[in-house]
């Protein structure tokens, strides 16, 4: 991926190497904390503590949909550690590559008669502190629509190539714009949507919408793709490939399967390898926000 020289995002804010601390705040609004055990990307259960929330798994972790939200602040504590070459460098990457879903999806919303309203993005090293509450590095990247903020540890990174086999920088680079996904999906009340029809429902049936909106991220992130390749030519032979890879690497079958569970689709919130890969692919080729609609169609 030619990113370098890019011009970088200034919806950056690096908290690597602080601690991350709870925050009483005001406490306007704000019920307390409670302890929620979560289901990671990785198949194991962690404890996430926050206020009380309506969890709908996410991409590489989850997406945090509250259902009460304050102003009661999170804090970080400690003086961040120095950073490395290598360190600076993979900030440089993610700023880049934000900057460019920014230059996208403003396009984007102006062609629809609307204004994009950017999103920041937040590294943290283990832990960190959202208005969705206290999560782990363990959830992995995540989209917080109560700061509308992206949370990473690039850590996970590291993760994606190692254990899930899914090398490169535009596999990195997908894991950013499936995010930045959501943050659109916040901003076109989508995912408010999501939630009111998700009331009352069966687990069931609450999975399978949250699959129809990760795919519709997606679909998404293949939008910023086909615009990074076709208007500012940043890609390298190789690269959809890898992006591709990586939408393989986290279908729910094949994460279930590397667990050593039983495939059962109706806990699945994420959608199979088969169609997250068909509809990033679907983005990519299209350009077109209109073939990104998931929750009309046959989605296999």
């Amino acid at each position: 991926m030619r990113w370098k020289g890019r011009r970088k995002s200034s919806n950056v804010e690096d908290r690597r190497g602080q601690r991350a601390g709870i925050g009483g705040g005001s406490g306007s609004g704000l019920l307390g904390f409670i302890p929620m055990l979560v289901r990671t990307k990785t198949g194991r259960t962690i404890l996430l503590v926050g206020v009380v929330v309506f969890i709908g798994s996410r991409m590489m972790g989850i997406d945090l949909l509250p259902l009460l939200l304050g102003g009661g602040g999170a804090t970080t504590s400690g003086e961040p550690r120095e950073l490395t070459a290598a360190d600076r460098e993979k900030g440089e990457f993610v700023a880049t590559v934000l900057a460019d879903t920014e230059d996208t999806w403003r396009t984007i919303f102006k062609q629809q008669g609307g204004t994009y309203r950017e999103p920041s993005l937040v590294l943290f090293t283990g832990a960190v502190n959202s208005a969705c509450g206290t999560a782990s590095s363990a959830v992995g990247p995540f989209y917080c629509p109560g700061d509308q903020k992206l949370y990473i540890d690039l850590s996970f990174f590291q993760d994606l190539s190692q254990r899930h086999g899914a090398p490169g920088d535009f596999a990195q680079a997908y894991v950013i714009a499936h995010e930045v996904g959501h943050h659109v999906q916040t901003l076109m009340g989508i995912s408010d949507q999501v939630r009111q029809a998700g009331r009352g429902r069966s687990k069931s049936e609450v999975n399978a919408l949250s699959v129809r909106q990760e795919l519709q991220a997606d679909c998404f992130a293949g939008l910023w793709g086909h615009a990074a390749n076709t208007t500012r030519q940043l890609l390298d032979p190789g690269d959809l490939e890898e992006a591709l890879t990586a939408a393989t690497a986290i279908g729910d079958d094949r994460l279930q399967r590397e667990s050593g569970r039983s495939v059962v689709p109706d806990s699945f919130t994420h959608g199979t390898s088969a169609q997250r890969v068909k509809w990033f692919r679907r983005g990519f080729e299209s350009g077109d926000i209109a073939s990104c609609d998931t929750f009309s169609v046959n989605i296999d």
